[in-house]
């Protein structure tokens, strides 16, 4: 009879995760997957961060087209990531895009001061000389910006956040846009303040696609995006609503892709004005052309 130890079965989550960390392309440096956390100090794949990691590696697959169209037209592109947070997408675009490419450069842009610095010290860690950070608003980063930005992101940016960040792509002209919306809250705020009566709306049925406090989250959030999508097609740009990742990974899948493509749409002007008139909201963006 054999002698030798019978090890037990492995868990199928940990056959999950095994099967995970095989899947990390190999452009992905793992200290910097370690210092981002996707990675756990002796080399291991958590649930949350596999998640989050193939959330992030789609987008990137999906930011390819503009990455490739930038570095192709110019000779250091400039990529900008808007509300930057703890720089996860502007570190990785830097070292599996941009690193391998010899050039160009991401300006990540964030208003808390310790993620920008938590942001520096992570790039110097990993060698990373492709990223730089502006500790500003959104707002306050056009003066700080070089005279082209090629491409402009903004990957879970708050609320006005990712209006912000359109604002900044149309006064820049950036050649291309890549947005991921969250929690859009600015037009269900201004649907509340118009009230949820017949009398709010010549359209008395209106008022019932957001008398609830959940319908007015749920269509607010589609309306934002929906006006967000036809004020790029407005300002020339050509867009793309499709989806960042299943529903199992992120309930905040929506991505708009937009190329600018220098015809301003006149009809989408005005279906973005009628919708303004229907609803009686606007967006924090600025004039229309």
């Amino acid at each position: 009879m054999s002698s030798r130890r019978r090890h037990p079965p492995k868990s199928e989550e940990a056959s999950r995760a095994e099967r995970a960390l095989a899947d990390i392309p190999e452009a992905y440096p793992r200290p910097l997957l370690q210092a981002l956390h996707l990675l756990t100090r002796d080399g291991a794949l958590n649930a949350d961060a596999r998640r989050k990691l193939k959330q992030i590696e789609h987008l990137l697959r999906t930011l390819d087209p503009a990455i490739s169209d930038a570095l192709i037209r110019f000779p250091e592109p400039v990529i900008v990531d808007c509300g930057a947070g703890k720089s996860s997408l502007g570190l990785l675009l830097a070292a599996t895009r941009l690193r391998p490419a010899g050039r160009g450069r991401v300006i990540a842009v964030e208003s808390r001061a310790e993620l920008c610095e938590r942001g520096r010290l992570v790039a110097q860690a990993c060698e990373l000389t492709q990223i730089e950070f502006q500790n500003c608003k959104i707002t306050e980063v056009r003066e700080r910006l070089p005279e082209r930005v090629h491409l402009v992101t903004a990957l879970h940016a708050c609320d006005t956040a990712t209006d912000e960040a359109i604002a900044l792509a149309l006064a820049v002209e950036a050649d291309h846009v890549a947005l991921v919306p969250c929690c859009q809250a600015d037009l269900a705020r201004q649907l509340a303040a118009l009230g949820t009566s017949a009398q709010s709306t010549p359209h008395t049925e209106l008022p019932s696609l957001y008398r609830h406090p959940w319908h007015r989250r749920e269509f607010g959030s589609h309306l934002t995006n929906v006006m967000r999508a036809l004020t790029l097609e407005a300002h020339g740009y050509q867009v793309t609503v499709t989806e960042l990742a299943g529903f199992e990974h992120t309930l905040k899948n929506e991505l708009i892709l937009a190329r600018r493509v220098h015809r301003v749409s006149h009809e989408a002007r005005a279906r973005l004005t009628a919708l303004e008139d229907l609803f009686g909201v606007r967006l924090p963006i600025g004039p229309m052309p």
